[in-house]
C-alpha cells in the first residue's frame, strides 16, 4: 500500500500506548481538511468539495514487536522528534500538537530532527525509535514498591533486637516506642506520596524530590547525608549477618568468647557474647564479596533481591507458630509461653547498665533509656524511600509510590505492635535480656530457619544498600553542582564503579568499628533527617500551594508535613543532642560549600516560589503612596547605552556598577541596569535576549545587586521615555536616574547628543525622579581604592536633602571612609552669612549628620564689576563658550531668514534672550571657578543640578554644563524630587 493511501474499512491501530485508533476517513464530520489552504495563497480561497486524503506514516516496528501491525493513520507531519512536515492537518499553517512533542515538555530526550533536507526519508518515518522499547519490564505496585519496602524495612533490628527492647522498655513503653516511629514514618510517606505524584521523578530518589523542592544547596546537602546514612546502613546489615552467623555456628569464632554471667538470674548458666574481632574480620569479608557482586551485575541483584523476601516471611510465619507452640520452659528456660502473669510482669520499664554487648550488668558502661532505645529502635522502620528509588522501573508512579509505600508502612507497624505484645507475654524478662536470637529460640520447626531467614535478610538489605546508595551518589555527580563530586559522574546506562568503591569503603570503615549499638544510632539521624527533608519539602509546596503543586495523591496537609517534620527533629534530639548537632553541623557545613563552591542552578524549588510570593505580598503592602523618608530607600536606574562607543562584548562602563554600589548602605538595596538597543522589536529581540544575558552577566561579575533590562526603540528618546514611565511596580520603581555625563560629545561631534541629553533630564523632571550625572566616571575609585581628602557638597537650591543624603551613603564604603564632608552654601553679598551657617549647622544636627559648613558669598549678576568675567581665571573658557552661542545662534537667525519662520531648534520654536544666556555663563563661570578654589583637591564634588533653562536651545545647555564642570575631575550633579528623603524625627 502506497503512503498515500489511507487503509479501507474499519479496521483500527493499535498506536502508542496499545490505544486503538479508528482510522480517518474523507467524510468524517469531525475532520477539518485544511489541506487545501496553499502557505503561499490567500486565506480565504474556498475549500475543495472533494479534499484529498490524508497521508500515512509507516510505522517501524521493532523486531521484538508484533509483526502483524499495520500502518497507521497518523499524519506524516509527526516525526521521530516531532518535527513539522508539509502537513495536510494544519491550523492557520501551524501543525497540530502530536504526542513527541509533547514529549519534550516532560524532559526527555529527543533525537535531533530527520527531514528530507538532512538525508532522511521524507515519506517513511519512524516513531518508534523515541519511544522505551516495549522489551523493558515495568514493575506494579507490589513488586516495584511493596516488597523492596518491606525488604528495607523489615530486617535485622526486628529479629536481634526487637525482643531486647521489649525486655528492656516493656510492654507499655515499647508500644509507645512503636507507635511513636511508626507515625513518624507514616507521615512521611504521606509527605513522599504527595511530592512523588506532583511530576515525573528522575534518578535520585528523596534527593531528586528535596532539591527540587527545597532548591539545589538543601538537596546536595540532605542527599549526602541520606548517601551516608545509606552506605553505613549497609555496615549495620553486614554486621547483623556476621553476629547472627557467628550466634548459630560458634565453632567458627576466631578468637576467644568473652564470656558474661547474668546478675539476678535463677541459673548460673553463662551467656556467651561474640569477639568483636571476628565481627570485623567476617563483616570485612562479607563487604568485599558483596562489592564484587555488585560489580558483576546491578541486574541480577534487582531480579534477585525479592528473592530474599521469601525466607525473611517464611521465618516470621516460624517465629508466630513458635510463639502459639511454646510452653513453660519449652524450648528454653525462661520460656513461659503465651501467660498473663508474664504480660503483668514485663509490662512497666526495667532500664538496667550493660556491657558493650548489652548483656545486662551493673558495672557496665552502657546506660539505657527511653531516648536511646528510640535510636536503637528508629533503623527498623527506615526503608520507606526504597519505591521512590524505583521510579524509573515503575509502570505508574503516580499510583504505585503512594499504595506501596503506606501498605509497607502500615503493614510493618501493625507487625511490631503485634510482636510487642507476643513477646511480653512469651518470656521472663532476664529471657529478653539474654537471649539476643530470642526469635530463633523459639521458631518453629528449629532456630535454623531464623538463621538463614536472617542472614539472608541482612546480606540482601546490604546489597540494595551497596546497590542504592553509589547511585544517589551518582545522581548527585550527574546534577554537575559540586564540581569535587565529578569523579563519580557517570552516563546514562552506566554503572557507577568509582561510587561503589566509594561506598564500600565507608561500609568498610563502619564495619571496623564491629558495635552494631554504636552504629545504629548514626544511621537514625542520616535517615531523620534525610525525612525531615521531605516533610519540609511537602509543607513548604503545600503552604504556598503554587500552580504548578497538582500531586494526584490528594491525602495531604501542610500541617500533617509540618507534624512530621517536628516529630522528626524531637526524635533527633530525643537520641542525642550531640549526634543531632553533629548532624545539623555536617550537613550546614555542605549546605555552606555548594553554596560557595557550587553551580547555581534553576530548578524552579520551592524557596523560589516563597521569595515570589513575599515579594508580591510585600509588595501590595506598600501600596502605592508616598514612602515615608525614614523608609525611603534609593533605587538607582543606571543607564548604560554608551554616549559613543564601548569595546566589543563590554555591555556597560565599567565603572557604573562601583557607583551603583556607592548608593546603598552595606550593600542593600536594588539598581536597575537598563540600556537602549536602536531598532524594531521585531527584528532586534534575539539581539535584546543576548544584550540583556551579558548585562546580566556584567551585574554579576561586579557583585551588585541589581537586575538587567534591555529595551528596543526607535531612538534612545523615545526608549527612555517609555522606561521612565513604566519601569518598576508600585512604591517598587526607581526613583533616581543614574547617567554619565556626556563628556565626549563637542570631540567626537556628536551633534545628536544635546538634545537626547536635555530630553532625558527633562523627562525626568516630568516623571518626578531625581537625577544624578557622574561627571569623571573614568577615575571613579572601586572599592580597594581608599580615598582622601573631603566630600564637598555646593547645596544651591533645595533637593530634599538628597545631596546630603548621598554624601552619607558614600561615607560607609571603605574607599570614601577616610574622608570629611564639607557643605558649601552660596550666599549673595548682602545676605547674612553667619545667620545661614548657623541655621545650616542646626540643621545638620538634627539630621544626625556630620559636616563642616562654608559660606561662600558670590555677587550678583546685576551688581557684577564692569570689567565681567575678564578678572576670572576660566576667561578662556568662557569666551570660547560665548562665541560659539553666539555663532549657534547666527546660524539659527540666518536659517529662520532663508525659511521665512521664526528661530527652530530641535524641531521645537525657540525664543533666546541674549542677556538671559550671558547671565546664564556667568553664573556657571563664577560656580566652576568657586568649586576650583576650594575643592579642586576633594574626593568627590556634589553640586546641584540646574534644569534646562525654557525655550533654549539643547546645545545651549550643554555649553553650561560644559563651563560648568571644566576642569573638575570627579563631580556628581544632583538633582532632588518632589519628596524629602530625610527626616528630623525619630
Amino acid at each position: 500500500m502506497d503512503n498515500g493511501d489511507i487503509e479501507g474499512g474499519e479496521e483500527e491501530f493499535h498506536g502508542i500506548g496499545g490505544r486503538k485508533y479508528r482510522p480517518v476517513v474523507a467524510d468524517d464530520r469531525a475532520v477539518l481538511q485544511m489541506s487545501s489552504i496553499d502557505p503561499g495563497s490567500p486565506s480565504t480561497s474556498p475549500l475543495p468539495r472533494n479534499p484529498p486524503p490524508l497521508k500515512n506514516v509507516r510505522v517501524d516496528v521493532d523486531s521484538n514487536m508484533h509483526s502483524d501491525a499495520r500502518e497507521g493513520s497518523i499524519p506524516d507531519n509527526v516525526g521521530v522528534n516531532g518535527s513539522q512536515r508539509d502537513s495536510k492537518l494544519e491550523l492557520f499553517g501551524f501543525g497540530l500538537v502530536n504526542i513527541l512533542g509533547l514529549r519534550s515538555m516532560t524532559g526527555e530526550p529527543i533525537l535531533a530532527p530527520s527531514s528530507p533536507t538532512d538525508g532522511g526519508d521524507g515519506e517513511n518515518v519512524a516513531i518508534s525509535s523515541g519511544r522505551p522499547k516495549p522489551t523493558d519490564v515495568k514493575l506494579g505496585t507490589m513488586m516495584g514498591v511493596f516488597i523492596p519496602c518491606l525488604q528495607n524495612i523489615l530486617g535485622i533490628i526486628y529479629y536481634i533486637r526487637f525482643s531486647w527492647i521489649v525486655g528492656m522498655a516493656g510492654i507499655w513503653e515499647s508500644l509507645v516506642l512503636v507507635s511513636f516511629c511508626g507515625l513518624c514514618t507514616f507521615l512521611t510517606s504521606i509527605s513522599l506520596s504527595a511530592i512523588a505524584t506532583n511530576g515525573a521523578m528522575k534518578g535520585g530518589g528523596p534527593y531528586y524530590l528535596i532539591g527540587r523542592a527545597l532548591g539545589p544547596e538543601v538537596g546536595v546537602s540532605i542527599g549526602l547525608c541520606f548517601f551516608l546514612g545509606n552506605a553505613i546502613a549497609g555496615a549495620m546489615y553486614v554486621l547483623g549477618a556476621v553476629e547472627t552467623f557467628l550466634k548459630a555456628v560458634p565453632a567458627a569464632g576466631i578468637f576467644r568468647e568473652t564470656i558474661t554471667k547474668v546478675n539476678g538470674t535463677t541459673t548460673a548458666e553463662p551467656i556467651h557474647s561474640i569477639s568483636s574481632h571476628d565481627l570485623q574480620i567476617y563483616g570485612i569479608v562479607v563487604t568485599i564479596i558483596l562489592c564484587f557482586i555488585v560489580f558483576g551485575g546491578v541486574k541480577m541483584i534487582n531480579r534477585v533481591a525479592p528473592a530474599f523476601l521469601i525466607p525473611v516471611l517464611f521465618s516470621v510465619l516460624c517465629i508466630f507458630i513458635g510463639v502459639f507452640l511454646a510452653r513453660k520452659d519449652f524450648p528454653k528456660v525462661g520460656i513461659t509461653g503465651l501467660s498473663a502473669k508474664t504480660f503483668k510482669d514485663n509490662w512497666a520499664a526495667d532500664y538496667q547498665n550493660t556491657n558493650n554487648a548489652g548483656i545486662p550488668d551493673e558495672n557496665g558502661k552502657v546506660a539505657w533509656n527511653f531516648n536511646a532505645l528510640v535510636g536503637l529502635f528508629f533503623p527498623a522502620v527506615t526503608g520507606i524511600m526504597a519505591g521512590s528509588n524505583r521510579s524509573a522501573s515503575l509502570k505508574d508512579t503516580q499510583r504505585s509510590i503512594p499504595i506501596g509505600t503506606l501498605a509497607a508502612t502500615l503493614t510493618t507497624t501493625v507487625l511490631y505492635l503485634v510482636s510487642v505484645i507476643f513477646f511480653g507475654a512469651l518470656a521472663t524478662r532476664e529471657k529478653l535480656l539474654t537471649d539476643r536470637l530470642l526469635t530463633a529460640t523459639i521458631a518453629w520447626p528449629f532456630p535454623a530457619v531464623v538463621h538463614i531467614g536472617i542472614i539472608l535478610s541482612t546480606l540482601g538489605a546490604a546489597l540494595q544498600s551497596l546497590t542504592g546508595a553509589p547511585r544517589l551518589l551518582a545522581a548527585i555527580a550527574n546534577d554537575d553542582i559540586l564540581p569535587v563530586l565529578n569523579y563519580f559522574k557517570v552516563a546514562d546506562g552506566n554503572e557507577p564503579y568509582v561510587a561503589t568503591l566509594f561506598t564500600a569503603f565507608i561500609c568498610a570503615g563502619c564495619v571496623v568499628i564491629g558495635n552494631l549499638d554504636l552504629i545504629t544510632p548514626t544511621i537514625t539521624m542520616f535517615f531523620l533527617l534525610c525525612y525531615s527533608g521531605v516533610n519540609l519539602s511537602c509543607f513548604l509546596l503545600d503552604l504556598l500551594d503554587a500552580p504548578s503543586w497538582r500531586p494526584r495523591w490528594k491525602f495531604h496537609h501542610w500541617l500533617l508535613s509540618l507534624l512530621g517534620a517536628s516529630l522528626c527533629i524531637v526524635i533527633m534530639f530525643l537520641i542525642s543532642w550531640l549526634f543531632t548537632v553533629v548532624s545539623l553541623a555536617l550537613a550546614s557545613l555542605i549546605y555552606y560549600y555548594v553554596s560557595i563552591k557550587g553551580k547555581a542552578g534553576d530548578w524552579g524549588d520551592g524557596f523560589k516560589s516563597a521569595y515570589f510570593q513575599l515579594a508580591l505580598r510585600s509588595l501590595r503592602s506598600l501600596g502605592a503612596n508616598q514612602v515615608h523618608p525614614k523608609n525611603w530607600y534609593p533605587i538607582p536606574l543606571i543607564f548604560c547605552r554608551p554616549w559613543g562607543k564601548l569595546p566589543e562584548n563590554v555591555p556597560c562602563h565599567p565603572k557604573l556598577a562601583d557607583f551603583a554600589n556607592c548608593m546603598k548602605k552595606k550593600g542593600r538595596g536594588m539598581s536597575i541596569f537598563v540600556s537602549i538597543l536602536d531598532g524594531d522589536y521585531y527584528e532586534r529581540a534575539e539581539d535584546a535576549k543576548a544584550a540583556c544575558k551579558a548585562l546580566d552577566t556584567y551585574i554579576d561579575y561586579k557583585r551588585c545587586e541589581g537586575v538587567a533590562e534591555i529595551v528596543v526603540a526607535p531612538n534612545m528618546s523615545e526608549g527612555f521615555r517609555g522606561i521612565v514611565q513604566t519601569m518598576g511596580l508600585g512604591n517598587l520603581k526607581p526613583n533616581i536616574v543614574v547617567m554619565r555625563y556626556p563628556e565626549i560629545w563637542r570631540r567626537e561631534n556628536l551633534t545628536e547628543i544635546p538634545a537626547t541629553f536635555v530630553g532625558i533630564i527633562n523627562d525626568c523632571i516630568v516623571a518626578n525622579k531625581a537625577v544624578v550625572i557622574v561627571k569623571g566616571l573614568d577615575e571613579w575609585p572601586n572599592e580597594y581604592q581608599r580615598q582622601f581628602g573631603t566630600i564637598d557638597l555646593y547645596w544651591i537650591v533645595r533637593d530634599g536633602g538628597l545631596m546630603l543624603l548621598l554624601s552619607q551613603l558614600l561615607l560607609t564604603k571603605e574607599s570614601f571612609e577616610s574622608c570629611k564632608i564639607q557643605v558649601f552654601c552660596i550666599a549673595e553679598e548682602d545676605s547674612d552669612a553667619e545667620g545661614l551657617k548657623a541655621d545650616v549647622k542646626k540643621f545638620l544636627y538634627d539630621l544626625r549628620m556630620q559636616a563642616e559648613v562654608i559660606v561662600i558669598t558670590m555677587r550678583s549678576w546685576d551688581v557684577r564689576s564692569d570689567g565681567g568675567p575678564q578678572q576670572d581665571e576660566s576667561l578662556e573658557a568662557f569666551n570660547a563658550a560665548h562665541q560659539r552661542i553666539a555663532d549657534y545662534m547666527a546660524e539659527m537667525k540666518a536659517s529662520a531668514v532663508r525659511e521665512g519662520t521664526q528661530m527652530m531648534a530641535d524641531g521645537k520654536p525657540v525664543v533666546v534672550d541674549e542677556q538671559q544666556v550671558e547671565k546664564f555663563l556667568y553664573t556657571t563661570l563664577k560656580l566652576n571657578s568657586t568649586i576650583l578654589r576650594y575643592s579642586r583637591m576633594s574626593a568627590v564634588v556634589l553640586v546641584s543640578l540646574p534644569p534646562p533653562p525654557a525655550n533654549h536651545p539643547a546645545y545651549f545647555y550643554m555649553e553650561y554644563m560644559d563651563l560648568l564642570v571644566e576642569n573638575v575631575q570627579r563631580l556628581l550633579m544632583v538633582r532632588g524630587y518632589r519628596r524629602d528623603v530625610v527626616t528630623l524625627f525619630t
